[in-house]
């Protein structure tokens, strides 16, 4: 009994050293409760639902539903923090800088005087464990992460598929076909 109390608190710890580590939600979490930002937070099993559904048998006889749906299953949440009306490229300079650069890398920098985007994924052993999408402009700022296990087959078909936000500019610049 004890030894199993002792391997749950580990557990917890190595959990709580995690979420003390990943700089997103730590950046996520100082600014939601801010009025100048909006947020979103889909949970994962909000994601199991919502992926369940278009592989239903109802949505079975759509291909596209059932693709989309099978990658819905895949992911583990995400997050969107947004605001507009504000200085937007400070908050993305900020989040920028508190990234783990050795972490993530690259897949797309769209810089100019007015605005900035940047798509990173941080991979796990050729698997895609975070999608995230940082853009400031001088009137608003949006950060996207999507957390799951993907491919970069999955990525470009939802880029594809969805109007998620940053998905119109990551289809016209895909990185991988794999």
């Amino acid at each position: 009994m004890r030894k199993l109390l002792t391997l749950m608190i580990l557990l917890a710890l190595g959990g709580t050293v995690h979420a003390q580590d990943d700089a997103i939600v730590k950046f996520f979490s100082k600014y939601m409760e801010d009025d100048r930002f909006s947020r979103v937070f889909i949970s994962p099993k909000m994601m199991q639902m919502a992926g369940g559904f278009l592989r239903s048998d109802a949505a079975a006889s759509d291909s596209d539903a059932k693709d989309l749906g099978d990658l819905i299953s895949k992911v583990r949440g995400i997050r969107i923090l947004s605001a507009e009306k504000l200085n937007g490229k400070v908050f993305y300079d900020e989040a920028m800088s508190t990234l783990s650069k050795n972490k993530y890398e690259d897949l797309m920098d769209v810089a100019d005087k007015d605005s900035n985007t940047k798509f990173m994924v941080r991979e796990e052993n050729g698997i895609i464990k975070e999608l995230l999408m940082l853009s400031g402009t001088q009137e608003s700022f949006t950060l996207l992460s999507m957390l799951g296990n993907f491919t970069y087959k999955d990525l470009n078909m939802l880029a594809e598929k969805t109007n998620m936000p940053g998905m119109d500019e990551y289809n016209k610049g895909k990185k991988k076909n794999n």
